[in-house]
């Protein structure tokens, strides 16, 4: 696109997968052939563009919209605000249980959306994913403003917690299998045994512990026959090292921040994984 003097809006490189893009000249006075195609563009902003949910545009009311049918529309969606609207651009306030009952408490009229309605809080798609945390913590949501000033979405605490869960659950699998296979060393081998395994080029680091070791040198340790029989596990020595190298694999595409994310077969090899050292552990065989 550089070298055509071409851009896209949005950016393509974070631009959700079901968004529309369009083509522009760049601006600015160098042409094509003066740019820098060799460089690096991507933008590693995390947005709030990649939340499912910034892209289902919302069920809204319109300010002359009787109460009884806000409620209704509520309870009958298990919402917990409710955007009142007059188009899909215009948007005029928001209804919540929270205003409906402050206005009904302090008996004052709530006959329909726009007697009950209060500010809206709004971010941009674009907007970075972290920096709207603190509008819904205090808020509860937040409306989604996309191209062509569209309202795209609106993100809750509840689409956070799953976005949450999607990117941190890998590194806690991870985190707590590797914890498991130091469990499982501590106390069978002396600082010079685990030095043995240590990866050849790596001279200068101090091994006294089996936290000292990394996840290849785990692999390297335990893949030798005699010292797996210091283990005294029960369990098939070859499978078990086959087992842990697909970990390490997986653990590598997690630590390096793979872009695409961690396929779901991956993730559920990981729970596996993690359930199988649990249950050795249940068991006291670690």
């Amino acid at each position: 696109l550089e070298k055509h003097g071409l851009k896209t809006a949005p950016d393509f490189e974070w631009a959700y997968i079901g968004d529309t893009i369009t083509f522009e000249k760049l601006s600015g006075e160098k042409q094509p052939h003066e740019l820098n195609t060799n460089k690096c563009a991507i933008d590693p902003t995390y947005r709030i563009d990649r939340l499912p949910s910034a892209h289902r545009k919302p069920v809204f009311v319109r300010p002359d919209s009787e109460i009884k049918k806000v409620i209704t529309v509520m309870l009958s969606n298990d919402f917990s605000q409710l955007p009142v609207m007059t188009s899909q651009r215009d948007v005029k306030g928001v209804v919540s249980w929270k205003s409906i009952g402050n206005r009904l408490a302090l008996n004052r009229p709530c006959k329909n959306a726009k007697e009950c309605m209060e500010e809206p809080h709004l971010v941009k798609l674009e907007e970075s994913l972290f920096s709207a945390i603190r509008t819904i913590a205090i808020h509860d949501y937040v409306l989604v403003r996309g191209q062509n000033r569209i309202i795209c979405g609106i993100v809750t605490p509840t689409d956070f917690n799953e976005q949450f869960k999607i990117l941190a659950e890998p590194f806690l699998l991870v985190g707590e299998i590797e914890n498991g296979v130091r469990q499982m060393l501590y106390g069978k081998f002396t600082a010079r045994q685990l030095r043995k395994a240590k990866a050849p080029a790596d001279d200068n680091r101090i091994i006294d512990a089996p936290s000292d070791l990394t996840f290849g040198e785990y692999i390297r340790l335990i893949e030798d026959e005699r010292n797996w029989k210091k283990l005294e596990l029960e369990i098939d020595r070859v499978e078990f090292v086959k087992q842990l190298r697909k970990v390490r694999d997986v653990r590598n595409d997690v630590m390096h921040f793979n872009p695409d994310g961690l396929e779901t077969k991956d993730l559920n090899f990981l729970r596996g994984f993690a359930r199988f050292l649990k249950e050795l552990r249940d068991c006291g065989a670690i």
